[in-house]
């Protein structure tokens, strides 16, 4: 099969011997791949996947079951998405069968490829492990990504108004269209997100050059969740105001869980969120695609930091 595999900086679509199959495992004949910043991150060598995972590229894939293992229930010719810690941007891709869902009802896809990772990664950080309760206040930054788009959506549907952080004045109109009660731009006044707090919850991609603003817009009680370190690993806070205000930080990732946490995670979305898509009360954000042998533009076009929602990558046209 072909693969897209990071080199140096840079992706090549290349031949590596095809996946096999193992109890409880699903293949599956990939259509689409949604694309996201660790993929960036893996390309530049600087996000390796856990131990024991493919170091193909791609977190999450669309397609079609093409074989199925011993004591998976699922049924080649399944239409189904998949959460993966690496391999999906591939002509084919073997998965435990307990990390994919059905493609929803009226879901192309090439939208179903842009949902696992960033739906998975807003409800185990708002949902599980902020607890986020209704009515509480929701501060995104970086609220025109990709997370940043399922975030608005979910939280809307779960009635918690949101506010986001974002690089441009169009960007902060995106975020409104979705759901966001308002925001500010970052290279404006960021500090203006005091006026429009204290937040509850804070999703927070960003880290370091953001710890002393997060704190100084935190509510009683907030809980801060770290799910990246784009603006630096090292930040200097006052502690007396995180003791003062019983501020919860939480740093998370997804990609390194153990199979049985993602199972039960995958799980709980199905349960949660995957009625609303068929509800239309969500749609994935692709605001791009690209044909697989052009993975280098689309790669630079999210580098470039101007994306609104998700850039998706085709595999196979004719599953499409």
């Amino acid at each position: 099969m072909k693969a897209l595999q990071g080199v140096e900086g840079h992706v090549e679509w290349v031949e590596r011997p095809s996946p096999t199959l193992d109890a409880g495992q699903v293949k599956i004949r990939v259509a689409a791949a949604g694309l996201n910043r660790a993929d960036l991150l893996q390309r530049a060598g600087h996000y390796p996947p856990p131990p024991g995972a493919s170091d193909i590229l791609g977190l999450e894939c669309s397609g079609i079951i093409a074989e199925v293992g011993p004591g998976s229930s699922w049924q080649v010719g399944d239409r189904v998405c998949t959460l993966l810690a690496g391999g999906g941007m591939a002509e084919e891709v073997v998965v435990d069968g307990r990390h994919v869902l059905p493609v929803p009802e009226g879901v192309s896809l090439i939208d179903a490829a842009a949902i696992p990772e960033v739906y998975a990664t807003v409800w185990l950080n708002l949902f599980q492990l902020a607890a986020l309760k209704p009515g509480e206040k929701v501060l995104l930054h970086a609220g025109a990504s990709g997370i940043g788009s399922a975030a608005i959506q979910l939280c809307k549907a779960f009635g918690n108004p949101t506010w986001v952080s974002v690089g441009s004045a169009e960007r902060l109109a995106y975020c409104e269209a979705l759901g966001a009660q308002g925001g500010v731009v970052r290279s404006v006044d960021l500090e203006a997100l005091r006026d429009l707090g204290p937040f509850d919850v804070i999703l927070d991609p960003v880290g370091g050059n953001y710890a002393e603003l997060n704190i100084k817009v935190a509510a009683l009680d907030a809980r801060w969740v770290m799910i990246g370190l784009m603006g630096g690993t090292k930040a200097q806070v006052d502690l007396g105001a995180v003791l003062g205000k019983r501020i919860h930080l939480l740093g998370s990732t997804l990609r390194s869980r153990s199979d049985q946490f993602k199972a039960d995670l995958l799980s709980d979305l199905g349960q949660h969120v995957w009625p609303l898509f068929t509800e239309g009360r969500l749609s994935p954000q692709v605001v791009r695609t690209f044909p697989i042998v052009d993975a280098e533009t689309a790669f630079d076009e999210l580098a470039g930091n101007q994306i609104s929602g998700k850039v998706v990558l085709i595999v196979d046209e004719t599953l499409i």
